[in-house]
């Protein structure tokens, strides 16, 4: 093998990669979106996880994909270990799809039939067809698709150099030499653990062993040592997404690892010791491409075969292998998974929840204050700098999380939602903020024993009880997405300025009249202004919704719409609250 087949050789595998992985992105680009929620909510047996596992591996034609994703659910808590052990065992068997879709480009031109499907003739019709898309489709998808045409394309002839760089080895001393040692099991099983370890790609290394075997010397006997080594170095890139996991996480990594051994140590004890009492008469049958993706079939199912009765021993070893840890409760922000980042779906589920926390957290928190100005309590004010900590944590976790995902494609549903989301964390976290200016006035109040008139008082009572009112509706609304209740909030955002400004001018009256203090005058004065800042910013979060809703028209523009449109149902609302919170 000389200069020239070598550097043959190495554009071939090159080319086969680059395909495999343009063909795979595409795939998870068109399907992904639809297949990643099916995956972990449809998973709640074993059964029902290994067949998803199959079929969305099958789609992706990645094992490895579809495990670091499962990594992933499982890391972000919304997929159990037992139910993602069924979805791993399904990727083993699914993976083996690939090499069915690489024996197309070994079909012979024999004429007919044959003439029609030849390699050639096969990628050169996917290939214009690919690039018709790419250039003319004015879409994304049709874009996707163009590009599993043309990774399909690339990796055909990937294939076709690969196998016309290794076809005269079969004539080599040296090769025969290496293939009669792939016979011992256990150096074989190294030598294909290893080469796919190198790859990360279990479906590129089958590839690559059927490319060999057009030399027309690979008998059984040498081949699947090296496939049973395939299944074991595939667990190599799903190990890696077990770095920065939780628990959980990193123990579901280690079950692709931990199966594939177990499964390839019993398949490999049964069959030779099988073959050394029967002597099978079809171990030195000569492999080629169609054979090789047989038998990869053939081992990935008896694994899960042998693997499926025992997922509970599976559970019991990578649970003793990576031990539980008791430093705390877990961080919420885990959820929001880097690797769902390409996973625009997930993604925008996993902010979801991560935001309606944070709103719930909010909310609690400036109840919690409200409450303090006439029951103060130490367990309560520390629970408000406490929530409002966490709540400051979400908005930096969940606005770098959101912004990383506007880089990505997203559906016109898709940005709408991000938007909305980047549009409401800082009126949440605003919210908080004041919560905790609100726990301060409630401090000082406190410390300094003041008391305020009993005309003072009711009115600062009608105004906590429309401001919690305010809030209920602003994040209830967001929560549940009713634009409907979503409309209630700017009548009372009204409502609740107009009230603030009448509290304003008593307090001026009666300190004139020296019924209140300077100091209380403070106080008063900045409670009233906290207030009326977070109706404000509960505006804000409902006016973010209806203006998604709209199209984008801009805040005051929107606010002129409702008022114009909803012209009845908002003075009714207005009418409705000004006599409910009248002082």
């Amino acid at each position: 093998m000389g200069v020239t087949e070598v550097i043959s050789l190495l554009c071939g595998v090159a080319l086969f990669l680059f395909g495999m992985s343009l063909m795979g992105e595409g795939l998870k680009r068109v399907s992904g979106s639809k297949l990643e929620p099916i995956l972990f909510r449809l998973s709640n047996t074993t059964l029902k996880g290994v067949l998803l596992g199959t079929g969305v591996t099958a789609v992706i034609q990645s094992s490895c994909a579809t495990s670091v994703m499962v990594v992933g659910f499982v890391n972000a808590r919304m997929m159990k270990l037992r139910q993602a052990i069924g979805v791993i065992l399904g990727a083993i068997l699914g993976t083996s799809i690939t090499g069915w879709v690489i024996c197309l480009s070994y079909i012979e031109n024999s004429g007919g039939l044959s003439n029609i499907l030849s390699t050639a003739t096969l990628t050169g019709v996917v290939a214009v067809a690919g690039i018709l898309l790419r250039m003319v489709g004015k879409n994304p998808t049709t874009h996707h698709v163009g590009d599993i045409c043309m990774g399909f394309a690339v990796l055909m002839v990937g294939m076709s150099t690969m196998s016309g760089a290794v076809s005269g080895l079969g004539k080599q001393a040296w090769f025969l030499n290496l293939m009669s040692s792939m016979k011992n099991p256990l150096l074989g099983i190294l030598v294909g653990a290893l080469f796919t370890a190198i790859l990360q790609s279990a479906s590129a290394a089958v590839g690559i062993v059927q490319a060999l075997s057009v030399t027309g010397v690979m008998t059984l006997a040498e081949s699947m040592p090296l496939l049973m080594g395939v299944c074991i170095g595939a667990a190599a890139p799903v190990m890696l997404s077990a770095i920065g996991a939780s628990v959980e996480g990193r123990r579901t990594a280690y079950i692709y690892l931990v199966a594939s051994v177990i499964g390839v140590t019993a398949f490999a004890a049964i069959f030779h010791i099988g073959d050394a009492i029967f002597h099978y008469p079809f171990m030195n049958k000569v492999m080629n491409p169609f054979s090789i993706a047989g038998v990869n079939s053939v081992l990935r199912l008896a694994m899960l075969l042998i693997l499926l009765p025992f997922t509970d021993v599976l559970e019991a070893i990578v649970s003793f292998l990576v031990r539980e840890k008791t430093d705390g409760e877990p961080d919420p922000s885990l959820r929001l998974e880097e690797r769902f980042i390409h996973h625009p779906a997930l993604a925008i589920e996993q902010s979801r929840t991560t935001i309606n926390e944070m709103a719930e957290k909010a909310r609690t928190g400036l109840d919690l204050a409200l409450d303090l100005l006439f029951n103060y309590n130490e367990t309560n004010r520390a629970r408000v700098e406490q929530l409002e900590a966490q709540v400051d944590r979400y908005e930096d976790v969940l606005g770098s999380y959101l912004v990383q995902l506007t880089g990505q494609e997203l559906s016109d549903l898709q940005n709408q939602t991000v938007t909305k989301y980047l549009h409401t964390l800082s009126d949440l976290e605003r919210i908080s903020d004041h919560a905790l200016n609100i726990a301060e006035n409630a401090d000082e109040i406190h410390e300094k024993g003041l008391h305020f008139s009993d005309a003072a008082h009711k009115e600062l009572d009608v105004l906590i009880a429309a401001v919690k009112n305010v809030v209920q509706l602003a994040i209830d609304s967001f929560l549940s997405g009713d634009l409907d209740q979503a409309r209630h909030v700017e009548p009372l955002e009204e409502v609740i300025d107009n009230l603030c400004d009448a509290m304003k001018l008593h307090h001026v009256e009666r300190l004139q009249k020296g019924i209140c203090t300077i100091q209380q005058g403070f106080v008063f004065n900045d409670f009233v202004t906290n207030c009326e800042r977070v109706s404000d910013h509960c505006s804000n979060v409902a006016l973010a919704m209806l203006e998604l809703n709209a199209g984008n028209p801009g805040a005051h523009e929107l606010l002129n719409r409702i008022r114009e449109r909803h012209a009845g149902d908002y003075d009714r609302y207005l009418e409705t609250y000004t006599v409910k919170y009248e002082i």
